[in-house]
Parts: structure tokens; sequence; C-alpha cells
């Protein structure tokens, strides 16, 4: 698996990483075997970087992924997980949070330490907070050895300058705002990221299973024009024998200034086609012929979390 370098913290991330989200069960029911055979096969593909957060499952997915990592040794992986969002309408961004945060993780995880902490979707909650507040105790943290870098994710673009036009971090994620389909995240943040030298992290390649070719979920947020156009789209690349998830992921890939692109399931069958596909040279005629499809929708997308934070 290809790696680049995560800003100036001086880690290698692989350009594909594996999204523990789905461990907690936050959109099927998961067997206790393929969610550990998913870590492990994640692992074997080259997939070491793991994100996961006490948000997803309500703690299940560090949970599990605590066990699945029992044994393997430390220096295989490298682990994020996140603070701040504990259910869906609950946020807790405090410093007296974030320090018991960071050791519930730890035990759960069954590690020392963790590599990156990130204030988890801050357009929840009035964000000078997280200047104030919350990143100042977690530099604390990194003082003391708990957490190696620090920074933050979130969904509207305006989150990334509010932050660090403030204050610095390591590095930030962002989700579903670099796809086939909205590239904002790209075309308005990372070159203002990188003149920060701060690490630029991407998530959600399929949009939530936006682009795929399976049934589109109920709380997908994305306007009907949107959802639309990624039918359209799949039925295209069905057409020339190309299932749209894999074109999806590859243009995710693509981009160097972005270091790595995290994606979750708990079926280990996904994560070995994913890493096969990011192996596979992308058709860029077919490409071109979706990007002409999602034209007229490009870059729109929704709002997330509070009015004023998008």
């Amino acid at each position: 698996m290809q790696t680049r370098p995560l800003g100036q913290t001086g880690l290698q991330l692989p350009i594909l990483s594996f999204g523990a989200s789905s461990l907690g069960a936050e959109f099927r029911s998961v067997k206790l075997e393929e969610a550990l055979e998913s870590v492990h096969a994640a692992l074997d593909c080259g997939l070491n970087f793991i994100d996961t957060s006490p948000f997803y499952g309500r703690g299940m997915s560090e949970v599990l992924l605590g066990i699945a990592l029992k044994g393997i040794a430390r220096e295989r992986y490298t682990l994020c997980s996140k603070l701040g969002r504990y259910d869906l309408q609950h946020f807790d961004f405090s410093a007296k949070r974030v320090a018991e945060s960071v050791d519930v993780s730890l035990h759960r995880l069954g590690s020392d330490h963790l590599d990156i902490i990130l204030c988890h979707d801050i357009e929840f909650v009035p964000m000078q907070q997280i200047v104030d507040e919350t990143i100042p105790a977690l530099k604390k943290i990194q003082q003391a050895g708990k957490v190696r870098y620090i920074g933050f994710s979130g969904y509207p673009m305006k989150v990334f300058k509010f932050i660090l036009d403030q204050t610095h971090v390591d590095c930030v994620l962002s989700y579903n705002q670099y796809t086939l389909q909205n590239t904002r995240f790209a075309d308005e943040i990372v070159p203002y990221l990188k003149a920060k030298g701060v690490g630029v992290m991407n998530a959600g390649p399929f949009s939530a299973r936006l682009l795929t070719s399976a049934p589109l979920p109920a709380w997908l947020k994305e306007p009907e024009e949107v959802k639309a156009a990624a039918r359209k789209a799949v039925e295209h690349c069905a057409s020339k024998g190309v299932d749209l998830a894999k074109l999806a992921l590859q243009f995710s890939l693509q981009n160097p200034d972005i270091t790595t692109t995290v994606s979750g399931s708990a079926n280990p069958k996904n994560i070995r086609n994913w890493a096969k596909w990011a192996a596979e040279p992308l058709d860029h005629t077919l490409l071109a012929e979706v990007l002409e499809i999602f034209k007229p929708v490009k870059n729109i997308g929704h709002l997330e979390g509070l009015p004023e934070n998008n």
C-alpha cells in the first residue's frame, strides 16, 4: 500500500485507511467474528492506520478494536480516536471530559498512547470552546505523552479556518467532501492547510453509500437531484462492467495533497476489494464520463451541525 507523509508529524500513512465505525454496528448488526476479521484483513492489506471514536457504537467500536488488536505489535498500526461526541445529541468538549475521554479510550483500546486524537464533529457546538478550552486541554495530554498528535474533524468547510485562524493543530479530518460528486475540501481548504503545515485526512469516499450500487439509506441527507445523478452514474458504470464504488474510491485516493482516505466496513471481503482497487489503474475515460454526469450537482451538499457553523 502506497503511503504519504501527514503534514509535519513525521507519520507516514497508507493512502487508504481503515475506519472502525462499522465495528460499532452503526449501520447494521455485526457478528463478533466478522468485526475481528475485518481488522485483521485491514492490517494484512496494508490499511494500518485505524480510525475510531467513542461515538461509534457508543464505545463498542473501541472495545472490539481493542480485542482485535490484542497480541498485535503496537508498531504495526497507527491509531486514531476522537472525543467530544458521545451520542447523537450528546457533546462535551470540556477540559474535564477531554482528560477522562482519552483515558477511557486508551483502556478500551488496550494501548498506552494514541497516535492521533481528534475533536469529533465540532460543527455541532459553539466552536470558540474548541479554541479556548478543548485544544489547550489536549495539548496538556499531548505533553504528558498519552497522545502524539492532535486535531479535529468536521463536515462544513467553515470549521477549518475558524479554528486554524486562531490556533494550531497537527492534522484535520474532513468527511464526504472529497468525492466524485463533491471536491469542496480540496478546492477550498487543502491549499490553506498545506500552507499552515497541517496534515490532511479525508474520510467517506463513498459519501455514505451515495456513490455505491447499494440501496440508498433513508438517513442520507443529500438533495434528491444529487441522489438521482448518483443513480445515473451507477447505471453508466454498470453498463461498462464497473462498480461505481471502485471509481469513487480510486478517485479519492488519487489526490497527492490528501495523505489518506478513511473508509469503513465490518466486512472483510469489502476491505480486500478496496485494497485491490487501490492498486489498480484508474480508468480516466470512464472517470471523465462520470464527472460529466455529476457536473450539474457538483459540490452540492447539505447543512450539518449548528447553522452558524455552515
